[in-house]
């Protein structure tokens, strides 16, 4: 065992060991898309007085914190995004609409005096027009009061309970403690009003929530004139039952916002659709992972069942990494936590083949010496793979939101984790087999001594693809015309994160047409609503704009066809934030082109970077004209679904263009090498996006719900970026190599005698 081999593998143990001890202590924190539960977003808005900055954020959200704590929800979470957006997680709640009223509300509470009945020509609300701050407004029994400026407001109030009369039966009531100065000014406002007769409406004190009173006790007779309700502590009565006191004893506790705030954006997910997509993303991954690794271990032999083990370690790095960092679990992640395990195997495949290329090539190499040549070569490919694939998921985290950002720091973890996985683990396992006599004696079985059935292929048959390079890419306008085509005449049905509107999804007893479920919402006045129907009983309405009531009457209708009716999905997206992610899905993509133009063009030529861009660019449009031909939706996870397809296409790119450098100082026109490198690189291309289409099948198949149409859209981008890599980019970088004054057909080296050599083996 050499010294190299003995550090990698003490600190493969010391990194599994950390991640064991992180995995068995610290729980999976997981997205309320799969446990269950509701997310609400709010963002602040300027009050006339206050602006809506980062400290009237934090102010507001202290004071939702304290709301939220008093409605009992376990486990809430609240964070700041921005200077004026607020993110609150509710667990277990499946009814957001009590949530949503008491966080919405600014909870104004004031304190008025009570001047006596309002006129007939005095209109409700609103100060007065002579500015004495004077207003009217209805009591309890619908008679008009003039009321004058308010003398004690919300900010004076330190607490507030419900609390049940049970000696004399006089029902709910609660109690309102005021602080020092808000004591003494409530002193003053009872002992001004006691001055007033038995039944004289200046006895009473108004007290208004929101521009509504809510009650006007009259001050108790026992009260003297002047001197008014000592002690800090008065009483509210009225008509209150148990929940009308406990909602005002929270809004009153809780404070008055400093600024008002809007739900922008609202998302409920059921505890069986939660839990549903636990199993089905756990029973995809398990059964992509377990076809491939018996994939990797029947093309590569023992070097493949140390891949596989190395997978298996670097699936419990990435959970510890995840864990350790807190990041929260979401439906997409476990999509990119299960994709990644595909993206694991790319780094194992380029080593190996590069190893078999090296044993083959030379006759008197060893298999320890071929696999130290084949990580040393496959380093540079491996390292500018993963780090465009990095970027994309640094786009998604920057630039996205919601479960799309989590799939960003999935995949960002994932794909660290698969380099440390290949580069450490892997080498520090394959260094001690091939250490063993029997490997020694025995290549073959190591996996290296064996050329594989495509190289083999690829070696009798010898196909000059570049010679038709003018047809491929004639092929590929052809595709990118049709996906033109198909977003022109078809349309791209945008989800409601980027169009902005209410989707609910609901599971019925029985089967509804959705025919009749349209029918059945135009009558309760929802003509435009948007209704698809699922064979399994799902039912997914689309609008613009719902409210809750009229969610109930939605609700209600379809119970009128399907008998009961359970809502799995609710998603509500603001205008305005419908808007910012329509923009933000086109700045992530044009970032990610910008971005992957200027790290290829710093790694290679800039007529590779072109063409690597260009393909990217084709393979995303041909992805969008496939889901508008096929009616699927355009929404946050497609997004997520796109920016990977980008960094897979841009990888396959990569590993040609990595392969035609190491060839250009070898005699020979630049077509006949690029032609070499991609017979070179076309095993590699091969086993990788087998291992990949494991799992994206087992995804698209097992998945269910949303994960079907990403796994879909991944698959469509493998399929279309395992072909780009050799027919569009390559004839692009041929063409472009051209046009840069070099010459069609001229050697790329000194010697300018055309060849046609074999791939190198």
């Amino acid at each position: 065992m050499t010294r190299a081999t003995r550090v990698r593998c003490a600190l493969s143990l010391v990194v599994l060991a950390l991640s064991a001890c992180i995995a068995v202590v610290v729980p999976p924190r997981l997205g309320l898309d799969l446990r269950g539960g509701t997310q609400i977003v709010l963002q602040t808005r300027d009050a006339p007085s206050v602006e809506a900055d980062a400290a009237a954020t934090d102010h507001t959200l202290e004071v939702l914190r304290h709301r939220i704590d008093a409605l009992g929800v376990a486990e809430p979470t609240l964070t700041r995004s921005g200077d004026n957006r607020i993110i609150v997680e509710l667990p277990g709640v499946q009814d957001p609409r009590e949530a949503a009223d008491v966080l919405g509300r600014t909870a104004q509470l004031t304190f008025h005096p009570v001047l006596g009945p309002a006129g007939a020509g005095r209109a409700e609300s609103g100060p007065d027009p002579d500015g004495s701050g004077e207003r009217v407004l209805p009591d309890e029994t619908g008679q008009r009061l003039r009321l004058g400026p308010p003398e004690l407001t919300g900010a004076d109030v330190s607490g507030a309970e419900a609390r049940l009369d049970t000696q004399q039966g006089l029902g709910w009531f609660v109690t309102v403690d005021f602080d020092g100065a808000g004591g003494d000014a409530w002193a003053r406002l009872t002992g001004r009003a006691a001055c007033a007769g038995d039944g004289d409406p200046a006895r009473r004190i108004a007290i208004v929530l929101d521009d509504e009173l809510i009650s006007s006790p009259q001050v108790d007779p026992s009260v003297a004139c002047g001197g008014g309700i000592t002690g800090g502590t008065t009483q509210i009565t009225g008509d209150f039952g148990r929940a009308e006191a406990r909602e005002l004893a929270l809004l009153v506790n809780g404070g008055a916002l400093p600024v008002p705030v809007e739900t922008i954006e609202q998302r409920t997910i059921g505890p069986t659709l939660g839990a549903e997509a636990i199993s089905a993303s756990a029973r995809a991954a398990l059964i992509g992972a377990a076809l491939t690794s018996l994939f990797i271990i029947a093309a590569y032999r023992l070097l493949g069942f140390l891949a596989t083990c190395a997978l298996a370690c670097y699936a419990l790095i990435s959970y510890a990494a995840l864990a350790a960092l807190g990041a929260t679990l979401t439906l997409p992640g476990l999509a990119g936590f299960a994709l990644a395990i595909g993206m694991a195997v790319d780094a194992n495949v380029l080593v190996f083949e590069r190893a078999r290329e090296e044993y083959a090539a030379r006759r008197r190499t060893t298999v320890r010496t071929a696999l130290a040549t084949g990580f040393r070569k496959a380093f540079g490919a491996i390292a500018d793979t993963n780090v465009t694939t990095l970027i994309a998921a640094a786009l998604l985290f920057f630039l996205a939101s919601g479960p799309v950002r989590g799939f960003g720091v999935t995949l960002g973890i994932g794909v660290l984790a698969s380099m440390f996985s290949a580069l450490v683990i892997t080498r520090a396992l394959a260094g001690l087999a091939v250490d063993r006599r029997g490997a020694r004696l025995r290549p073959a079985r190591s996996g290296i001594g064996v050329r594989g059935r495509v190289r083999s292929w690829l070696e009798r048959r010898n196909p000059q693809l570049m010679r038709r390079r003018r047809r491929w890419l004639a092929l590929s306008a052809a595709a990118v015309v049709l996906a033109l085509c198909g977003i022109t005449a078809r349309g791209l049905d945008f989800g409601v994160e980027f169009t902005g509107g209410r989707m609910i999804e609901y599971t019925t007893e029985r089967p509804v047409d959705a025919d009749e479920a349209r029918n059945a919402l135009a009558e309760a006045d929802l003509p435009r609503a948007v209704v698809h129907a699922s064979a399994d009983g799902g039912l997914t309405v689309r609008t613009q704009e719902l409210s809750n009531a009229q969610e109930a009457e939605a609700r209600q209708a379809i119970s009128g066809l399907g008998g009961d009716t359970r809502k799995v999905r609710d998603e509500m997206i603001g205008p305005s934030l419908g808007k910012e992610l329509r923009t933000g899905a086109l700045i992530a993509l044009g970032a990610a082109l910008v971005t992957q133009l200027g790290y290829l063009a710093v790694r290679f030529r800039w007529t590779y970077a072109t063409a690597a861009v260009l393909t990217m660019a084709h393979d995303a449009l041909i992805l969008v004209g496939a889901f508008a031909w096929l009616g699927k939706p355009v929404d946050g996870v497609f997004l997520a679904a796109l920016l990977t397809v980008i960094g897979y296409s841009v990888n396959d790119s990569v590993v040609v263009f990595d392969r035609l450098r190491e060839l250009s100082a070898r005699p020979g026109t630049f077509a006949s090498l690029a032609n070499t490198a991609v017979l070179q690189t076309i095993p590699r291309t091969v086993n990788t996006g087998m291992g990949a289409l494991f799992i994206l099948t087992a995804l698209a198949v097992l998945g269910g719900g949303s994960l079907t149409d990403f796994a879909l859209a991944l698959l469509i981008g493998l399929v279309v970026g395992t072909c780009s890599s050799v027919f569009t980019a390559t004839p692009l970088a041929i063409a472009l190599h051209a046009r840069a004054g070099r010459g069609k057909g001229r050697p790329a080296a000194a010697s300018r005698r055309p060849t046609s050599r074999r791939p190198r083996q």
